[in-house]
């Protein structure tokens, strides 16, 4: 939630699937999972949130003096990119974190996977009212995203700018029955995720997910409050590219994460996308996965 930047940047559901009709086939690659190098000018789909962002047409360039044609499917809202995956309609998918997967899996039956990571974002809180926390009023709302990963990391956040209370202090899995009102300063709503920014005018703030900051006029300098991407407990808000299970051992998607974290244009163009806030990662695969695994197997456990 993201979260992914435009990708959690991230991460939200919203709508149905109104695009999925639209998307052509999946394009298919005759390199199986781990095989060997790639075939020249074959295509790979990859679904985002926020095809205009600097990185993907830097992406799409590399991806191409490598051989592999990168095709980047624009989604409107989070809901839409992992069922999308799972049907076939993408090979790849990048604008979640590891918590938002893990949902994904768990509430839909999937076994989607992480092939790489891209980066982490801080998560902050905005107002057009007020210039700090401390100037808000008590009694006041409060606008946070309303799916399940975004809401806890969001909460968290309030709570870390002294806003709210959480019962049992606090946790990835924690909701707005946890809010302990009686000690809270303000009051809190949920609402979808692209919505939270434009709710800006009718709350004394709102926790705007990164892919929808600028598009609401802010900038991310004008956050009065944000979470700390350098926290050791924040693995589980890594941004990742994603793939069928099948797929995760794909030479040529794994090429594709390598040309992600490493070319200077794209490096370049993620920053600028997050304003300069993005902290961009190559964490191994396997610390992934298993704070993947563990993040389904608590999430399990809260159904």
């Amino acid at each position: 939630m993201s979260i992914s930047k435009k990708s959690a940047k991230v991460l939200a559901a919203l709508t149905a699937l109104p695009l999925l009709a639209a998307l052509a086939g999946c394009a298919t690659t005759s390199d199986t999972a781990g095989s060997g190098s790639s075939d020249a000018n074959e295509t790979v789909k990859i679904g985002v949130v926020g095809k205009s962002d600097p990185q993907w047409p830097a992406f799409v360039d590399a991806a191409e003096a490598e051989g592999i044609t990168v095709e980047i499917v624009d989604f409107g809202d989070y809901a839409q990119p992992n069922p999308a995956l799972s049907a076939g309609d993408l090979d790849l998918n990048q604008f979640q974190h590891i918590v938002y997967l893990a949902d994904y899996n768990v509430s839909s039956g999937e076994d989607l996977a992480v092939v790489g990571s891209t980066a982490i974002y801080p998560l902050g809180l905005y107002s057009t009212k007020y210039d700090s926390v401390a100037d808000i009023p008590a009694g006041e709302t409060v606008a946070v995203p309303d799916d399940a990963s975004n809401l806890a990391r969001a909460l968290l956040v309030l709570q870390s700018a002294k806003l709210i209370e959480l019962k049992d202090g606090g946790s990835i899995f924690s909701g707005l029955n946890d809010v302990d009102e009686a000690k809270s300063k303000v009051k809190v709503t949920a609402l979808e995720a692209a919505l939270t920014a434009t709710s800006l005018p009718d709350v004394a703030a709102a926790v705007i997910n990164n892919d929808f900051v600028q598009d609401a006029g802010l900038t991310f300098a004008d956050a009065i409050a944000q979470d700390d991407p350098s926290d050791a407990n924040a693995l589980p808000y890594v941004n990742i590219f994603a793939a069928r299970a099948e797929d995760k051992d794909n030479a040529t998607y794994k090429k594709l994460v390598e040309i992600f974290q490493t070319d200077e244009a794209v490096q370049a163009g993620l920053l600028e996308a997050s304003g300069d806030t993005a902290v961009a990662l190559q964490t191994p695969v396997a610390d992934l996965e298993k704070s993947l695994a563990k993040v389904e197997a608590d999430t399990k456990a809260q159904k």
